[in-house]
């Protein structure tokens, strides 16, 4: 299907939808106003089992939760599309990709710099293709070499004096329009599908993060440390299992609270049967 009047080039103007939700951007404009947040714990005994199968081979560049999640998500994502649906200049979108982004600590210390990554999925993806792109990605964030979010970074933030006041408030209105040039945003995080950060790997809980007003993510998944915490099981004895919280800020406006609810169920079945993301993210999964 073309690109048709009222289009913007990273997503296809919603035109028939529930008439609450052709609204409610008109009534509450500002994503960090319609923010809701979700907190869920995951029961990893099963991940765990699964990543000690695929890493059975030693490759070189081991599977490790951190991918699950990322697949997990696309795939969430693929399956639930109102998930993929963005609000701006009042108006809702249906975004032209799936993507998830998140950042790369080169060096772990007060002063060690990060860059920025962008997995852009295809239906036909599995955990195996995130899993090498992942690799290729943080291999190339690690190195000497500047990404392509952070050039666009070090391009405005050489602007001078008012200038660069100047040059926020026209990218703010073209941010708005969706008319940013593509090469300031392809590398920027914030005009994906889902933000995640990986808070555990700096021994941090997970929590409530804020989406931005600035680009076009709806969603936000902050993964925390893992940790051993007691579950019931069906005879009411308890057990020790590694577990992990994760914390999901999400824009309000895209769906209601059931087609959210919906939404985790699905997320939760993934990391509970992480076997399922070996096969493509457009595969449909029975979870109700």
């Amino acid at each position: 299907m073309g690109k048709k009047f009222g289009d913007r080039k990273d997503g296809m103007l919603m035109r028939k939808i529930h008439p609450m939700h052709r609204i409610m951007p008109l009534m509450y404009p500002h994503r960090c106003d319609n923010e809701a947040f979700i907190s869920e714990c995951i029961d990893l005994t099963n991940v765990l089992a699964y990543l000690e199968k695929k890493n059975a081979a030693n490759p070189e560049y081991k599977y490790n939760l951190f991918q699950v999640m990322v697949t997990a998500m696309l795939k969430t994502i693929t399956l639930r599309p109102k998930m993929n649906r963005f609000i701006a200049n009042q108006t809702m979108y249906m975004r032209n990709e799936v993507s998830a982004a998140f950042t790369v600590k080169k060096i772990f210390s007060d002063n060690g710099e990060e860059a920025l990554s962008i997995i852009h999925s295809k239906g036909s993806d599995t955990i195996d293709t995130i899993h090498d792109e992942i690799f290729r990605q943080v291999s190339f964030c690690r190195s000497e070499e500047k990404d392509d979010g952070m050039k666009s970074v070090d391009i405005v933030n050489k602007t001078p004096g008012l200038l660069f006041k100047l040059v926020g408030i026209v990218l703010r209105y073209l941010d708005r329009h969706g008319w940013v040039p593509y090469s300031l945003i392809k590398g920027d995080p914030y005009y994906s599908s889902v933000v995640l950060s990986n808070l555990g790997s700096i021994g941090l809980n997970a929590g409530y993060h804020h989406l931005t007003n600035w680009g076009t993510t709806s969603v936000f998944c902050a993964i925390g440390s893992m940790k051993k915490r007691p579950f019931y099981q069906e005879d009411g004895t308890v057990v020790m299992r590694e577990s992990v919280d994760l914390g999901l800020t999400i824009d309000e406006r895209l769906a209601d609270g059931y087609y959210y609810s919906k939404t985790i169920r699905l997320l939760k079945k993934l990391l509970e049967n992480p076997e399922l993301l070996d096969r493509p993210l457009e595969e449909e999964v029975e979870y109700e």
